[in-house]
């Protein structure tokens, strides 16, 4: 298979320093975003969740009906399933009773399920195997999950913990930290460690969200959430101008 052809069936992009970094603005607009829709615009956990699960599906579908990889395409298939992934936990986690441990340890158990599900049925689940609908459909699925476990993590942390906003970005940014050391110092699976920061980027987005949104008097800033969301989107387009992205290179 030639170059041409393989660049053509991948569409997701190359995991860089520029993916990482837009990765994280990506979770923390979900965070903002999602509580401007579910509590400043006062619709509830549950609409919420079904507006945007109806953008994620509209989102998803551009996605898996592209023939080549469109980082707008694909990056709006992200904050899709982040914003979902915000407000889905939240509902779990407080309107159902299930609690922010109970919840994280669900959705856990639903993310290992389907990486084996997928490592089963199509024998890899590196970022480069991603080349056709079923591997796509796969990914895409253990992302929404990674998304909202990330969510009741991060509040799990924050606030059933009492360790606050700060102190666990500090702690997820350092497990993300240790992640990319072991990357380049260690023989890890290269794969088990990008699934790792993956799923770590979402809590570690979720409570830079809480940080910048909530009450002063619960260790936020109490910034506008509509005011910060405007501010990670433009972030994140300035990032999508700034730096080209190339497709991931598929396995062969």
């Amino acid at each position: 298979m030639n170059a041409e052809v393989k660049q053509a069936l991948s569409k997701v992009p190359e995991v860089t320093l520029v993916f990482w970094i837009i990765k994280i603005f990506a979770t923390t607009l979900g965070e903002t975003g999602g509580d401007a829709l579910s509590m400043s615009m006062g619709f509830g956990y549950l609409l919420s969740t079904v507006i945007f699960g109806a953008i994620f599906i509209v989102a998803v579908t551009f996605q898996m009906y592209s023939k080549k990889f469109h980082p707008v395409t694909y990056w709006a298939t992200i904050i899709a399933t982040t914003t979902v992934g915000t407000t889905l936990a939240d509902y779990a986690d407080r309107s159902l009773g299930i609690g922010y441990a109970g919840g994280a340890a669900l959705l856990l158990g639903l993310l290992l399920t389907s990486l084996f599900v997928w490592k089963q049925t199509m024998g890899s689940v590196a970022v480069s195997s991603v080349s056709s609908p079923k591997s796509e459909i796969f990914y895409w699925v253990t992302i929404m999950f990674s998304q909202t476990l990330g969510t009741a993590l991060g509040d799990w942390v924050a606030d059933t913990k009492g360790l606050g906003y700060l102190a666990s970005a500090l702690i997820f940014g350092g497990l993300l930290a240790a992640i990319a050391l072991a990357y380049y110092r260690t023989k890890i699976s290269h794969t088990v460690l990008f699934w790792a920061a993956f799923i770590l980027t979402r809590p570690l987005g979720a409570v830079v969200g809480d940080f910048l949104d909530k009450p002063i008097s619960s260790g936020g800033l109490e910034l506008s959430r509509y005011s910060a969301s405007a501010a990670l989107m433009l972030a994140i387009v300035v990032m999508l101008i700034a730096f080209k992205q190339r497709p991931a290179t598929t396995a062969h």
